[in-house]
């Protein structure tokens, strides 16, 4: 495994980051399709075996349990110094007022929910999962620049957002002297790249770390087009994500399926290897359910992807209507 550091930070991470959504109690939350907590445990042994140290979950994922799973394994595979778990705020935890978002009563509630299920004292990573368009952003900033400096969270990120909110943010921040967001986790795999028009230059201009989420498309990329999957068929979210783009993405997923052949390796070690080459990206999240999908991911750390593999790649791809922000 390869190490590197998160943005301007001092913090090293896996090149590989380790989704945790896909852990979690079934009829908790909108996933039914998670891992029960026994099944999850061999995940994380497994990641720690191969070197991964960068664990991403979100109090929303099945109710506030993936974080609950994630916290009791890592304590019991890995030294807490030793790792970096990652965690978000913004998605409803209950009905009524005050359930959501990112007013400071949501924030403080919520980081010290997190670290309750999580079973630590502090998030090595803080992150608004996604835009608050009813709360002043200035007030988030403040509430998140106090939750570090209470010890409760070492750094803040961000997640899918325009690259003017997430400029805005950091300017807000820098004129007042507060904590600045440090990465930024968006949607970015081959069949979407829209990123690339504005958000990823900002990150390289203000050396922010990128860990993208859904790097596969949610496996997308490593399939048949039109394969039928538990999770393809009751994930509401990923149906927003590819609706009407079929033409367009079956050409690059056709390309990945020629490399992977003509190099022996995987369609997913194929697909993470351009996501991992693809400046200034840190560590795509990559989710697990089956042992092949740890194995693949850091297989594709090692896989270097020649320029004329990265333009066949690249050259199908057709401008996508903005996504992933809901």
């Amino acid at each position: 495994m390869e190490y590197i550091k998160l943005g301007r930070t001092g913090l090293d991470v896996s090149r590989i980051c380790l989704g945790c959504m896909s852990f979690g109690v079934p009829d908790r939350g909108n996933h039914t399709w998670t891992l029960n907590e026994e099944e999850s445990r061999k995940f994380f042994k497994q990641a720690i075996e191969l070197g991964i140290n960068f664990f991403d979950t979100a109090n929303v994922y099945s109710d506030g349990t993936s974080e609950e799973f994630t916290g009791r394994a890592l304590a019991d595979f890995a030294k807490r110094e030793e790792i970096v778990i990652a965690t978000k705020v913004h998605g409803r935890m209950h009905q009524g007022p005050n359930g959501q978002g990112l007013s400071r009563k949501v924030i403080m509630t919520e980081i010290d929910a997190s670290l309750k299920r999580l079973g630590t004292d502090y998030v090595d990573l803080y992150q608004i999962h996604r835009f608050d368009y009813n709360t002043p952003i200035e007030e988030t900033l403040e509430a998140l620049n106090d939750v570090v400096k209470a010890g409760k969270a070492r750094y803040i990120g961000a997640s899918s957002m325009y690259a003017w909110q997430f400029a805005k943010a950091l300017y807000v921040s820098r004129q007042n002297g507060w904590s600045q967001f440090v990465s930024m986790q968006n949607y970015v795999n081959l069949i979407y790249r829209e990123e690339e028009r504005e958000m990823l230059p900002l990150c390289v201009e203000e050396g922010i770390g990128v860990i993208p989420w859904s790097p596969l498309a949610r496996g997308r990329l490593t399939r048949e087009l039109g394969t039928k999957t538990d999770r393809a068929q009751t994930d509401e979210f990923g149906k927003t994500l590819y609706a009407g783009s079929d033409d367009a993405d079956s050409e690059i997923i056709e390309q990945v399926a020629a490399i992977a052949a003509k190099r022996g390796v995987s369609r997913a070690q194929v697909a993470l290897a351009w996501v991992l080459q693809k400046s200034p990206i840190t560590a795509p999240i990559v989710g697990a359910t089956k042992p092949h999908h740890l194995e693949d991911a850091a297989k594709a750390v090692e896989l270097k992807l020649s320029t004329d593999e990265i333009a066949a790649l690249e050259k199908p791809y057709v401008p996508h209507s903005v996504r992933g922000f809901a």
